[in-house]
């Protein structure tokens, strides 16, 4: 029997490529969530229970921005009306490619800074 593998998304076939994209290039995405409209930055997609999810920093909210940095977990099926935007980010320091909650499942992150 073969090594443990993660488990394959069944997220949307056109946010995938797209959510891959932002996250090789540092760029922003925007989308729809709990019925308002929001500026994320990619971290880090991973697979959890058979679904994939994104690791963000949230940029705006219904443009505002957020109260604190953070890194928030996204269900990508959760996304709605998922694009790419031209606007870049910068790795936040926030962001841990070790963190507990998705270091194991990772499907792609963002290249970090060695230090």
């Amino acid at each position: 029997m073969a090594p443990s593998e993660p488990e394959t998304p069944s997220a949307p076939s056109a946010a995938l490529p797209v959510l891959f994209e932002a996250i090789v290039s540092n760029r922003c995405i925007t989308a729809t969530y709990n019925g308002g409209r929001v500026v994320l930055a990619p971290h880090v997609a991973f697979a959890r229970h058979g679904d994939a999810y994104i690791g963000a920093v949230t940029i705006e909210r219904d443009g505002q921005p957020p109260r604190e940095e953070k890194v928030g977990l996204f269900k990508l099926d959760g996304l709605g009306e998922l694009a790419m935007l031209e606007r870049t980010f910068t790795p936040s320091p926030v962001f841990d490619p070790k963190d507990e909650r998705f270091a194991a499942a990772t499907l792609i992150a963002v290249e970090t800074p060695a230090g």
